[in-house]
């Protein structure tokens, strides 16, 4: 395994002699062994282990066998307890997309303040091959499908050469020490119902599964590669940019090539996937405009046989234009749901805007109740991929409007209303 785990170093050049290496380490039989796989070569090394604080007593057991194996080894050691159940409800993300991000964000923090050149995770070969059906059921495309990348950016997966069967012998023969996760366990996640009930499948109907399938990522990586250098020409042809804004014109598009394949390939890049892409072409195909499709980080619009593609922060922003009015006598007043008309006096300036989270909470006109959003937005049928972006306008701390559906009831203009803020999408 030593010998493997330095050759595979080698050949991809992962790690030189004047890199200063941290290393991401769970207490998980994968890091542990990573862990002395570097250390037994003599690379500068640290160690960084994130305790999420969702497994208890248990989180805080790895926590100290990986400061005790880091302090008999005379390696640095870094830790940091996170509050992953308050980042959930703050953002509304996943626990795994929370858990990712808190630890890509603290890891660029460590780099920055100890000079570290290189992050290495314990990625191996399985989850590579599980990363690969994951994509496969999501219908990410073909880039999905080339599991994972031995590098990115300045992280470096050193252990993609070696099964988790390969990692688990080598470190019961070596004696290491490492902890269960009893989360791994769970068939709760896709992730390990591939790994427990799929892959042994596919592992009976062939001895030479994995080495199969690292041969097929090799090639399906190959074929992205090409289409990668394919598509920087077509980009350059279909696509403008003019300050944040992105403009593609599909009508440039070469009439002989796959243009729904096309059209995936030049939207992938801003986070559009599957559905999104699908419906957006149905649109261009029906010439509908004014049609608006989200991704994570952008929106995307159709614009008479153009797409307009935006950072969400500048949509957020200019989305909402803001006036006052002032008026004598409010006679029952019908406004689309794109106006909001609030008593200013009620309010507390400045106004914030901002993507709803879970927990939040408001009165809806005509009510005297709290109803949380989360289950105004499921009453209501609100799609998912609009769930996912719903704007709110904040005022000291209390939602005024559920932007483009409904204000509070305690902001609403009655007959002492004196000044009127308009908002308007």
């Amino acid at each position: 395994m030593l010998s493997r785990f330095q050759k595979c170093i080698a050949e991809h050049g992962l790690v030189s002699k004047d890199d200063k290496v941290l290393l991401a380490v769970s207490g998980g039989v994968d890091s542990m062994t990573m862990l002395a796989l570097f250390a037994e070569s003599g690379y500068d090394v640290a160690v960084a282990h994130c305790n999420f604080g969702l497994r208890g007593e248990e989180s805080d057991g790895d926590e100290e066998l990986v400061r005790k194996e880091a302090a008999r080894r005379g390696v640095p050691f870094h830790s940091r307890r996170f509050d992953t159940t308050g980042e959930m409800e703050r953002t509304g993300e996943s626990v795994q997309i929370a858990a990712r991000r808190l630890r890509y964000e603290w890891f660029s923090e460590l780099c920055a303040e100890h000079g570290y050149t290189k992050v290495a995770t314990a990625h191996h070969a399985d989850d590579s091959i599980e990363t690969f059906f994951i994509n496969l059921l999501r219908g990410t495309g073909l880039r999905g499908l080339t599991g994972i990348g031995i590098t990115n950016g300045r992280v470096i997966r050193p252990l993609l050469f070696a099964t988790r069967q390969e990692i688990e012998e080598y470190a019961r023969q070596g004696g290491l020490a490492f902890r269960e996760d009893s989360s791994n366990s769970s068939t709760a996640y896709v992730r390990n119902k591939i790994r427990h009930e799929l892959t042994p499948r596919l592992r009976e109907m062939s001895t030479a599964f994995a080495e199969t399938m690292e041969r097929n990522m090799e090639r399906l990586g190959e074929a992205q590669a090409f289409i990668g250098a394919a598509m920087e020409r077509v980009r350059t042809e279909t696509i403008e940019q003019r300050n944040e804004f992105i403009y593609i014109y599909p009508g440039r598009i070469d009439p002989s090539l796959p243009v729904r394949f096309v059209l995936y390939e030049l939207l992938a890049p801003y986070g559009f996937r599957g559905e999104a892409v699908e419906a957006l072409v149905a649109a261009l195909h029906a010439a509908a405009s004014g049609k608006r499709f989200y991704a994570r980080d952008y929106v995307a619009h159709t614009d008479r046989g153009t797409i307009i593609v935006a950072p969400l922060a500048s949509a957020d922003s200019r989305e909402l234009t803001m006036r006052r009015l002032k008026i004598e006598e409010v006679e029952t007043l019908h406004v689309p749901s794109s106006i909001a008309l609030l008593d200013a006096d009620l309010l507390q300036f400045p106004l914030e805007i901002r993507r709803w989270r879970e927990g939040d909470s408001f009165v809806p006109l005509g009510m005297t109740g709290r109803k949380k959003v989360s289950d105004y937005l499921i009453d209501t049928k609100v799609p998912l991929a609009e769930k996912e972006r719903q704007l709110v306008v904040v005022s000291g701390g209390q939602i005024a409007w559920l932007v483009g559906r409904r204000i509070d009831n305690r902001c609403r203009i009655t007959p002492k209303t004196e000044n009127v803020l308009e908002i308007s999408q």
